[in-house]
C-alpha cells in the first residue's frame, strides 16, 4: 500500500521505536511507517489503517506493538474475533493487562456478555491503573445492558469516578454512558441531567452528549443556509397556488377546507441509539480459544 513520503516513521512513540529496534534496520522503518498510517487513519478510514496493519504484521509478527495495532485496526473495523487474537498475542509477549478491558470489549462483539463480564471479575483488572479500571467499569455495564440487565448496567455504572467533580480523560465518557442507561430505563429527567453534566466534561466532543440533550429538550436544527433557487420556486408556487383558490372561491371570500389550518410545531427528533462500544452486525466464528 501507498505511503507518503513525508511518513519517515520517526513519528511513532519511542518504546514502540525501541521495539522494532530488533528487527534489521530497512525493515524496521517499514514497519514503522505503516504504524504510523496505522495511527493517522484508524478514526478517519478504519479500513485502510486495517489494510496498514496487515502489510506491518507481514513483516514483522513477533513484534508486540505490531500485533497490539493490528488488534486495534481489527477492533476498529468490527472484526472482534481477530482483534482478539491479537491482543492475546500481543498480551503473551508482554505480559502487560492494558488491554485486557478491549479484550473483553471483543467478547462483547463477538455476542458473549457473560464473558465479559467473567473478565471484569478476574485478578486482572486489579492490575489495571485507573483508566483502565474505568475501561472495565463500562464494559462491564455495555455487557450488563446486552443481556437485558438495564437496572444491573445502571448500578455497575455508579462508582466514585462517576460522583467526582474533578475532570478526568473518561469522565465525559462515564457520564454519558450513565446517562444512555438512565435513558433505556425510562429514566428521563436523571439521564437529562447527566447528559448535561456529560456535555460539560466532553471538551473535545469525544461523544454526542449535546445532541442527545437537545433531542430531549425537543430542539430541532434547521439549517438555516437555504438555496435562493429553492426559496424563489417556492415563493412562486405558493403566489400561484393562493391565485388559483382566489378564483376558485369567487368574490364571495369563503373559504375552503384547509385554508385556515395552522401548521403544527415541530416534534422532538428521534432519540439516536449510542454505546461507548458500537453494535456489530458482522458475524463471526468463535476460535475457541479462552481469554
Amino acid at each position: 500500500m501507498p505511503i507518503p513520503e513525508d511518513v519517515t516513521g520517526e513519528e511513532i512513540d519511542k518504546d514502540v521505536r525501541q521495539e522494532l529496534q530488533s528487527l534489521p534496520k530497512t525493515l524496521a522503518e517499514d514497519v514503522a511507517r505503516n504504524l504510523v498510517m496505522v495511527a493517522r487513519l484508524i478514526d478517519e478510514d478504519a479500513e485502510q489503517a486495517y489494510g496498514y496493519s496487515r502489510v506491518a504484521l507481514r513483516l514483522a509478527s513477533r513484534v508486540a506493538a505490531v500485533r497490539e495495532a493490528a488488534g486495534f485496526a481489527a477492533y476498529a473495523t468490527q472484526r472482534y474475533s481477530e482483534a482478539l487474537a491479537e491482543f492475546r498475542a500481543a498480551r503473551r509477549m508482554t505480559g502487560g493487562v492494558e488491554l485486557w478491558p478491549v479484550m473483553a470489549d471483543c467478547e462483547r462483539g463477538m455476542g458473549r456478555p457473560e464473558r465479559a463480564l467473567a473478565m471484569a471479575g478476574e485478578a486482572e483488572v486489579q492490575r489495571l491503573d485507573k483508566a483502565g479500571q474505568v475501561e472495565m467499569r463500562l464494559v462491564a455495564a455495555g455487557a450488563r445492558r446486552d443481556m437485558g440487565q438495564l437496572d444491573a448496567a445502571i448500578v455497575t455504572l455508579q462508582s466514585p469516578e462517576l460522583a467526582s467533580n474533578a475532570l478526568q480523560p473518561w469522565t465525559a465518557r462515564l457520564r454519558y454512558a450513565y446517562a444512555d442507561a438512565l435513558l433505556a430505563a425510562d429514566r428521563e429527567p436523571e439521564a437529562r441531567e447527566w447528559f448535561a453534566k456529560a456535555v460539560e466534561a466532553d471538551k473535545d466532543g469525544s461523544t454526542d452528549a449535546s445532541d442527545r440533550l437537545a433531542e430531549l429538550d425537543g430542539v430541532e436544527f434547521v439549517d438555516a443556509l437555504v438555496d435562493d433557487t429553492d426559496t424563489d420556486t417556492g415563493a412562486a408556487a405558493e403566489e400561484a397556488g393562493a391565485a388559483k383558490d382566489a378564483e376558485a372561491g369567487g368574490e364571495t371570500g369563503e373559504a375552503r377546507p384547509g385554508d385556515s389550518a395552522t401548521p403544527e410545531s415541530g416534534g422532538e427528533s428521534s432519540a439516536r441509539e449510542s454505546s461507548a462500544r458500537g453494535e456489530s452486525d458482522v458475524h463471526v466464528e468463535d476460535d475457541g480459544d479462552e481469554a
